[in-house]
């Protein structure tokens, strides 16, 4: 089985992962136009191994509860193994995207920094724009230099939500409740 696909429901909307033979190489909000060209790029590069039905059921199970966790508003960091499908660049910036301490927001320039290129704000903000793994690699903590929400592939609601969530300012929800959907994306400030 080279790819396998897992719907998720969510607080905030299902939410579709794909694991490959290496871990979680996808999630993404369900029926957001960027879901299948990323599909389409996880499959070219992952698409011809083969992934073990026996790591799958475990991977499905654990991503399940971590993520249950998380909108409950007791999971800080996730342990899935991941698959980061992109360039070298790419992905340095998401891994220094999983060292922004949960709770927080860093700019990009402040991502930039940590990743030792501190003028590459704008490739760091692309890059970030390519993240497959919503919240498990979690680019909705990135916010604008003076502190205004920016760009989030799930939608700036969905991140103001996140970023409420894991500022204590929002509280979680079990699974099966659904998040009110909110008047507006604002009311978030930066740390």
């Amino acid at each position: 089985m080279p790819l396998a696909t897992h719907t998720y429901p969510s607080p905030l909307g299902d939410l579709l992962a794909v694991f490959t033979a290496r871990g979680l190489g996808l999630l993404e909000f369900a029926g957001q136009p960027r879901v299948e060209r990323e599909l389409a790029q996880v499959q070219a590069a992952r698409g011809d191994a083969a992934l073990e039905s026996t790591a799958l059921h475990a991977w499905t199970a654990q991503l399940g509860l971590e993520l249950s966790e998380y909108f409950a508003g007791r999971r800080r960091r996730f342990e899935l193994p991941l698959d980061l499908v992109g360039t070298p660049f790419q992905q340095r910036v998401w891994q220094a995207l999983r060292a922004i301490p949960y709770g927080q927001t860093w700019s990009y320039a402040q991502q930039a920094k940590h990743i030792g290129q501190p003028s590459a704000t704008r490739a760091v903000a692309a890059a970030n724009g390519q993240n497959k793994i919503s919240i498990v690699v979690p680019c909705h903590r990135v916010i604008g230099s003076k502190g205004q929400l920016t760009g989030y592939g799930g939608g700036l609601p969905r991140k103001a939500w996140l970023l409420r969530l894991e500022q204590g300012t929002e509280q979680g929800l079990e699974p099966g409740q659904q998040a009110a959907p909110p008047a507006s994306p604002l009311g978030v400030g930066g740390a």
